[in-house]
């Protein structure tokens, strides 16, 4: 009976992979943030490892909690590449869910099912598999308690969205409508224990950093050293390791739904050096994916390392991160990716190289930007 409860699991999870395996595969999709790999390799370990020794009989569900994840730090900084690449590897289902859609049931907008509903689309409508996937609420910070004031109307895309997300996160058998929106009685639902599915809670948590700072210089106050003194020392990255349940709090979490995400880590802000690495390391690199079209045609493609350089440059600038990266390299290589492959068929050269005077007359626009 022990064997048919664990074939219940997906074949992936069957035999799980270690952590630092687990970080190994991070490695090649995702550069640095070695903080977050290492604790989302351990809570994803940990946590499938609970539903093996569930399934197995070995413990009762009650007798190993469930921990969730909150995934912090600035946008563009590797947050979803991280889950989707663990989803991946894990071979489970996986489903990113926009929170600032969510509103409270009743009112116009998604309702927080819609979550469950993306997950069990992503397995094809397979419970079990659902039951065993992993949910990651992007932009969970938005749904933050709005600030008090003469308003007498509900809240009904901050507060309320977290009281309602409570008993998803937690573990219930939630009825979900299979086609998503509102339910109505004649709709027949599927019904879902959230109570194996990881939750990942994700946000830039936009001002969290002087919260902290706030708390942190008032309590070396009394050493002798100022605050201001203190938060001059202190990056925000290493801000944000000292991160406390109260000041989730008082950035407008409400306590039983931080209390629902017992782990939390942080990815780093992204510097000049780590968008080059960005560009040109990962397995699914932007360098290399225009490198394989283009070599689609047996035309091969390089870039100078001042080019790599001023296009890292100027996505800094734009303030986004890796995602300021693509934007750039689109316009940098539209005119290559036009010519080249009927210069191919015209008997032209067909190497092509990229310098950073190229990037510069193709991105002036953002010479400014930031």
């Amino acid at each position: 009976m022990a064997n048919t409860s664990a074939n219940l699991l997906p074949a992936a999870l069957r035999n799980i992979p270690t952590p630092a395996r687990i970080k190994m595969e991070l490695d090649k999709y995702v550069v640095g943030q070695d903080e977050a790999k290492k604790t989302l390799s351990v809570a994803v370990y940990n946590h499938f490892r609970r539903l093996q020794l569930i399934a197995e009989g070995t413990v009762k569900p009650d007798d190993m909690g469930k921990s969730n994840v909150l995934l912090l730090g600035h946008t563009g900084c590797g947050k979803t590449q991280l889950v989707r690449t663990i989803a991946r590897f894990l071979n489970v289902p996986c489903y990113i869910q926009d929170c600032t859609k969510i509103t409270a049931s009743g009112y116009v907008g998604s309702d927080v099912e819609d979550c469950l509903v993306g997950l069990l689309r992503n397995c094809n409508y397979d419970v079990a598999k659902a039951e065993c996937g992993i949910v990651m609420l992007d932009e969970i910070d938005k749904n933050h308690k709005a600030d008090a004031g003469p308003s007498v109307t509900r809240d009904v895309s901050g507060e309320c969205v977290q009281q309602s997300l409570l008993k998803i996160v937690e573990g219930d058998k939630v009825g979900v409508p299979p086609m998503g929106g509102r339910k109505h009685p004649e709709q027949s639902l599927l019904y879902v224990d959230t109570s194996q599915i990881l939750f990942i809670g994700s946000g830039a948590f936009t001002g969290l950093e002087d919260i902290i700072s706030q708390r942190i210089g008032r309590n070396e106050c009394s050493i002798g050293f100022s605050g201001a003194a203190v938060k001059k020392r202190k990056s925000k990255d290493s801000i944000l390791a000292q991160l406390l349940p109260e000041d989730l709090h008082k950035y407008g979490m409400i306590p039983e739904f931080v209390g629902r995400f017992p782990i939390s880590t942080y990815v780093e802000p992204l510097d000049k050096k780590d968008l080059i690495n960005i560009l040109t390391e990962p397995k699914d690199a932007i360098v290399k994916q225009y490198q394989n079209l283009l070599a689609m045609d047996e035309i091969n493609l390089t870039f100078t390392s001042g080019a790599l350089e001023t296009i890292a440059e100027r996505a800094l600038k734009m303030g986004t991160g890796a995602r300021g990266l693509r934007n750039i390299m689109e316009r940098v290589m539209r005119d290559t990716m036009f010519d080249a492959p009927s210069n191919k068929r015209n008997g032209l050269p067909t190497d092509v190289v990229v310098t950073e005077t190229m990037v510069r007359e193709r991105t002036r626009m953002y010479q400014n930007v930031g």
